[in-house]
Parts: structure tokens; sequence; C-alpha cells
């Protein structure tokens, strides 16, 4: 085996992982060894070493996982001569990125934004941060861990990448808390000490290394993670298999909008509504989405803006403003982003049908006429009022213009599927008729049909 001599260093860093992640760690360096031979990696670039991890993971990322633990320096050993990478650099390289703190990432992720060490500009970070999510969606798909999604059932992901990384760049702040943006961005130099106070504040960082490794060199993929943030990363997808659907989300903007829902909702997105699978009616859109509860709602408009809410609470057709501060607006293409509550007011969610004094149609944030997100009950229209901000979720305009033009439209619940939603139950007229269900409710009826529902349909069809 490669360089075993043992340093209380090393012991250290292996007394971190239990007796069974130990000779995990011990398999995967035996078959990376076995597999780089005698010839190591040349100029920087693993070359046989590849062909084992070459599938799985793209080869800009091999690279520099490879520079990560060439940069471990072993004291004592003159290791720096050989190409190889000695056990105790793997070792302590897994230890870091794996169990280490926000300090003993940061060398290691310095060297894999660039391996000359020293500062680094915004364009090295803005690549490595792409490698980095590409490699996710890419080994997450090459592993089948996409739970249901998959690169022919979401948009494109190339341009998610790149608005991901955009995103998770734009919390880079220099020591004097400015934060570079554009050209400037790219050219700007920051140091070791900025990019540790990055990669502290933004959690996706050690989470998607954390993700590549794992899954990507498959250790210790199999064993339970104390971390819990991979497990709900992607959540279960339901009802879209076989529908020959493409979603408007594509795998970057499932990831990063699900780590802003409620952690209790994060596990599974089923399918309620699709306007290309539904039609284009806002009686069906209600029929499909009311009493569902908590659901994401996206949009595209006629000139390719992608953007949306969360709706914490089941949708109810009614003249009041519903839903509470957990709900927020998005945006995903052009970019992505999401925008929380402000406390101004609680204009969070509203939906009313068939009504002649008070407005008809979807909403969220901001008041009537003037909504952050608002999709007409007249199908097909809406408006996304700003100027300069929404007052509820100081999110700007999200459209391509103010008033805009639906070109496609779907709905996501959340979640597990409430009890309310009785899944014996049968789908009583007034859920399908919301006119006939408001009308009652103005007038003070109950509802008596509540027990004459059709079946839904079956919760699992797509395990």
């Amino acid at each position: 085996k490669m360089g075993n001599a043992e340093s209380n260093a090393y012991q250290n860093h292996l007394s971190r992982f239990l007796p069974e992640e130990q000779s995990d760690i011990d398999g995967i360096f035996d078959t990376l060894s076995g597999l780089s031979g005698s010839s190591g990696a040349k100029n920087g670039k693993a070359t046989k070493k590849t062909a084992y991890m070459r599938e799985p993971l793209p080869e800009q990322m091999t690279v520099r996982l490879y520079n990560g633990m060439k940069s471990i320096d072993l004291t004592g050993k003159s290791s720096g001569l050989s190409e190889q990478i000695a056990k105790e650099q793997f070792v302590i390289f897994m230890s870091n990125l794996l169990k280490g703190n926000a300090d003993e990432k940061i060398t290691i992720v310095m060297r894999m934004i660039s391996k000359t060490g020293g500062p680094v500009k915004g364009k090295q970070i803005q690549e490595f941060t792409e490698d980095l999510i590409m490699s996710v969606v890419h080994v997450l798909s090459y592993r089948k861990e996409l739970k249901g999604w998959n690169l022919e059932n979401t948009g494109d992901s190339a341009s998610g990448v790149k608005a991901l990384a955009c995103q998770l760049l734009s919390e880079l702040k220099l020591s004097d808390g400015t934060k570079p943006v554009g050209p400037q961005l790219m050219e700007t130099n920051f140091d070791q000490r900025v990019i540790e106070d990055w990669v502290y504040r933004v959690p996706q960082i050690s989470v998607f290394l954390s993700v590549v490794i794992r899954q990507g060199l498959h250790v210790l993929h199999s064993l339970p993670d104390q971390t819990k943030d991979i497990v709900n990363l992607v959540p279960g997808c339901k009802g879209i298999k076989g529908r020959g659907l493409i979603s408007l989300f594509d795998i970057p903007s499932i990831i990063y909008i699900n780590s802003h829902l409620p952690a209790e909702l994060q596990h599974k997105w089923r399918l309620l509504f699709s306007s290309r699978l539904h039609g284009e009616s806002f009686s069906q859109l209600c029929g499909h989405i009311v009493n569902k509860g908590p659901c994401i709602v996206i949009l595209k408009d006629l000139d390719g803006y992608i953007f949306g809410g969360f709706a914490s609470h089941s949708w109810e057709v009614k003249p009041q403003f519903q839903g509470d501060n957990r709900c927020f607006l998005f945006s995903v293409f052009p970019s992505l982003a999401v925008y929380t509550y402000t406390g101004y007011n609680d204009h969070y969610m509203y939906l009313n049908h068939g009504q002649q004094t008070m407005p008809n149609g979807l909403g969220m944030g901001g008041q009537h006429g003037y909504f952050g997100l608002w999709i007409d009950s007249d199908y097909g229209k809406g408006h996304s009022k700003a100027k300069p901000r929404c007052t509820t979720y100081n999110s700007p305009q999200l459209s391509a213009k103010e008033d805009f033009t639906l070109d496609a439209m779907e709905v996501w619940a959340v979640g597990d599927l409430p009890e309310s939603a009785g899944t014996k139950g049968k789908k009583s007229i007034l859920d399908v008729d919301p006119e006939a269900q408001a009308l009652l409710e103005m007038a003070g009826k109950s509802r008596q049909s509540e027990g004459l529902r059709e079946p839904i349909e079956d919760e699992d069809d797509d395990d």
C-alpha cells in the first residue's frame, strides 16, 4: 500500500470514522491505487485513475479532487515528488471534507478552486461552483438517486447549473462587507478568509462536496448520513412518470427551491396540475389544487421567464387572504432566487373564483390589482407588479413584462397529503365547481356533500 507510515495526525483523522466507515475508505483507496497502477498521474491530471472515476464524475471534478488530495501536506515526507496520492493524504482529505469544520474544509476547497494557492479570482470560484453543481446533477443521475426526476422530464440542467452557481456566488462578501457583482466579481481577488466565510454561510457548498465524494467515489454512500441534509437534497417526485411531460423546473432549481421549504415538506413533491396535461382553464386549476396541502406554483410567461411561489397552506376558494409567513415567491429563469416575507402585511396567498365583488384569480403578495404574482381567472393573463418591490415578499417584477401572457403552469403539492384530503375519500361536486362552494360559504351554508368524493389517483404509482 502506498505511504503506509502512520503519523499521529493520520491516526487522529482515522479515528473520526466508525470501524465500518474505515473499512469502506480502505476499500476505496485500494481500488483507486490498483487502478492508478504505477503510472500515477501526469501534469496534475489523473491518467488511468480516471478510468475508475470517469463515469460517475465528470473529468473536471476528478482533477479538482486530485488537486485537493495532493494539497495535503505530509510533514517529513517527500510526497511532493510523487504523483501518487498517499494513503494518509486520502484519509485526511476524506476526514476534512466529510467530518471537518469550516477551517479544515477551506484549505482543500481553496486548492480545488486553484492548485497554485494564494488568493483566487471570482471567475475561478465561478468555474469551481459550476463544476461542483454539474457534478452533483451528473452523479445523482448516474447513481439513479434522482428519486423519480430525470434529465428527460425536467428543464435544461446546463442553464440551471449556471443560475444556481450565480445565486451562490451572489453571497460572496469582501472583508469590508461589499458584494462585488457582474464583471467586477469575475476580476476581484478573494483570499482564503473571505472564501471560508462564504463556505460557512452557504451550506450548499459543503453539502454538494459531500454528495460528490459519497456518491461519486462511492465512499460511505450506503452508511446512514449524520447530516440529514443530503437525504432531502432532491425530493421524491410523484405524478409525472409516463405522462410525457417536461417540468418547468430543472434539477438545480428543484434542489435550491426545496432547500427553502419547511423541513417536514422537503421529502416529496407530487404533481397536482399542469396546463399541458389538464388544459388551460381556471376551474380545472382550482379543481386540482384546492384542499391539497402546501403547494408550489410555477409558471412560464410567453417571454420565457419562469417564476412562482410556495403556498404554506391548502388553497381555499374564498375572498380573504390566506397562508402564513412561511410562504415565499421565487424566480427560476433568467435568475434563480427566493423572496421571503417582509412583515409589512399578511397578503401571503389569495384564491377566488366566480364572485362579482372581489377580484377573481390566484395571487401571492402585494394587494388587489397589484400582486407580486397574479393569474387572472380569465385564464392566460397575469401580472407581477413590484415598483420597486412587492410589499409582502420584497420581490422584484418576476415576469418579463408587468402584464404577461401565460405559456405554461404547474402546481406541485409538497410533503404528505393532508388528512382532510381523505385518501379513501371521494371528490365532491363542490370541489369541481368552486363557484357553488363559494356561494354556499357566503350564504353561511355548511357543506353536506363532504362524504361524496371521487377516488384520488393511487399515491404510489411512481415507486
